[in-house]
């Protein structure tokens, strides 16, 4: 078995993974939304000292399965380095004293992992990762070859719905929010630009199209004053603009790759909107669509753990010790994950 720790923002999570028939055995999280939702966003060094607490909860349901442990994984990057380390730490400390290897695990292999949970791995895929932190077009043609095909410029979906609804007095997360307030909306009744709509450049760029909700509220009379029907209509109008520059720029790619397989990823893929709109990009380019349950769209330690058996398989693992936090970088297209 492998236990997987999860900690890269702010869900404390824990799971156990049967490593031959791949069953989840337990998995559990605690997430810190209320605790932010003053904030408007994660405070990370309060995040920090929720993890101090709520890891060591979460791990005592994982208790039994201690000694027949074969590896841990862990999150190393990327994230909030300050968070990191909290399941980092505990995670070195388990692997020392079980004497066992640990497995690191890159956050957003994880999310294209949650397709798997419980599953046999699909591979080549051609991956859109939406999350609070990226948006990115993956091509994974096997295990060890992760290619980032298209990347945001600037805001990421999640972080862009995130403030979004932070101006507009929503309250966070966003994303949930502004879909839930958009189906009672028109999504005709703000013209808001599409991003990149004449550039040729396959990337994703949300700062221009998020300025231009705020000159909206703005011009409602700021939150204090726009009616929950101002509410609606923006958001849905919002969540439109998002769309089409998604599909844009996904058409470009779906136009030139082969790979028949796509799947949607990330906390943000939990947009059932964007979804159904992607099954449609599907059928009119013959390709067959995958996602995660829903329940495994935002971070959790289900997913670190399915990663982390095929990462056993191929003894990607290594010595405790020589784990560290890897320091978040700027992607770009062409990078390897």
């Amino acid at each position: 078995m492998i236990l997987s720790i999860e900690s890269s923002c702010d869900d404390s999570a824990i799971a156990i993974t049967d490593i031959s028939s791949k069953k989840l055995l337990y998995h559990n999280k605690i997430s810190q939304e209320a605790e932010h939702s003053a904030y408007g966003g994660v405070v990370p060094e309060l995040a920090s000292r929720l993890h101090a607490v709520g890891l060591p909860e979460v791990l005592e349901g994982a208790l039994p399965y201690i000694d027949r442990l074969k590896a841990v994984a862990v999150t190393n990057q990327p994230g909030l380095a300050i968070t990191l380390n909290e399941g980092l730490m505990m995670a070195k400390s388990i692997a020392l004293l079980q004497h066992i290897p640990l497995i690191p695990v890159h956050h957003l292999k994880g999310h294209i992992y949650s397709l798997f949970i419980e599953k046999e791995t699909i591979m080549p895929l051609l991956v859109l990762l939406i999350s609070g932190g990226h948006t990115q077009i993956i091509r994974v043609e096997h295990f060890g070859h992760m290619e980032i095909v298209a990347t945001s410029m600037d805001d990421s979906i999640g972080e862009s719905f995130d403030k979004v609804a932070k101006m507009m007095g929503l309250g966070y997360p966003g994303g949930p929010l502004i879909e839930a307030l958009a189906r009672q909306g028109d999504e005709n009744r703000f013209s808001l630009p599409v991003p990149l709509r004449n550039s040729p450049l396959i990337a994703f760029s949300l700062s221009g199209l998020k300025n231009a909700v705020r000159l909206e509220v703005e011009r409602l009379g700021g939150e204090a004053h726009m009616s929950e029907q101002d509410r609606a209509d923006l958001a849905a109008s919002f969540q439109k603009a998002i769309k089409l520059h998604l599909l844009q720029k996904s058409k470009k790619v779906f136009a030139k790759e082969p790979i028949k397989d796509f799947a949607m990823v990330g906390g943000a893929s939990a947009n059932l909107y964007l979804r159904n709109a992607y099954e449609d990009l599907c059928r009119t380019f013959g390709k067959t669509m995958h996602t995660a349950p829903l329940k495994y769209c935002s971070d959790n330690a289900a997913m670190i753990g399915r990663y982390a058996i095929d990462a056993y398989h191929q003894e990607t693992h290594c010595d405790p010790l020589a784990v560290h936090v890897e320091r978040s970088r700027k992607q770009q297209n062409g990078t390897l994950l």
